[in-house]
């Protein structure tokens, strides 16, 4: 049981703040799920009496985002630095350097990745949902897929949906990665595949054409990791 806290002195109230954020996020490790997280359970880990979290968070739902909002800021600022480094290329382009720092993120990041997406967060109403912290991510992908709309290139969905769609995608290839392959070499795969999204969802000024399917390796790698399955599948 930690030990009671120390009062703060007078103007050292962010100091209070920041430990009650390290404490949400050393629970939300601990439980797997904001679930039993709760005003009191945090107090309780931080040393303090409840109405003092309430000094700094009105609930439940902003303590857990505002614990998790520098994690999305990361993810963002990466991917913002991706598309900056790309420079002058084409906004498929940038759009694809984006994808890749995503999963690059949750790669290099497993634990803050799955405190982010794969760790249960208290159930919004939706007239707050838009305030959560991980919209400066997917807003990333609707400003990419926008610029690609605007040069001319042509989608395959609407640029709310196609966002969606690939934010939904690439965080499937990270769940995998995290829960079924170990070896450092399926990371190029993870990113590979990501291009493939990306390719699928923004088929360029010339329409479908470049989507035509060939052996790449990438194709190669995905058909030999596969290939117990098939095996099995056919017994």
């Amino acid at each position: 049981m930690p030990a009671e806290r120390r009062r703060s002195p007078r103007g050292q109230g962010d100091q209070l703040r920041r430990e009650i954020l390290d404490a949400v996020n050393r629970l939300l490790i601990t439980w797997g799920s904001a679930e039993k997280l709760t005003i009191r359970a945090v107090a309780k880990e931080v040393g303090v009496a409840a109405p003092s979290i309430y000094l700094h968070f009105s609930d439940k739902l902003e303590l857990v985002w505002s614990a998790l909002a520098d994690k999305y800021d990361d993810l963002a600022a990466q991917m913002a630095a991706a598309d900056a480094n790309a420079g002058d290329a084409d906004p498929r382009e940038r759009l694809r350097a984006q994808a890749r720092a995503y999963c690059q993120f949750a790669l290099d990041n497993p634990g803050h990745y799955r405190l982010m997406f794969e760790v249960r967060q208290p159930p919004a109403e939706m007239s707050r949902i838009g305030l959560h912290p991980a919209r400066r991510v997917s807003g990333r992908f609707r400003a990419g897929f926008t610029r690609c709309q605007e040069a001319g290139e042509m989608l395959s969905l609407p640029v709310e949906q196609a966002a969606l769609t690939l934010w939904a995608g690439l965080h499937g290839l990270v769940a995998l990665n995290h829960s079924l392959f170990l070896e450092a070499s399926v990371a190029d795969l993870t990113l590979n595949v990501a291009d493939g999204l990306v390719a699928s969802l923004v088929a360029g000024p010339d329409g479908a054409a470049h989507l035509r399917p060939v052996a790449t390796d990438t194709v190669r790698q995905i058909r030999a990791l596969m290939a117990e399955d098939d095996s099995e599948a056919g017994q």
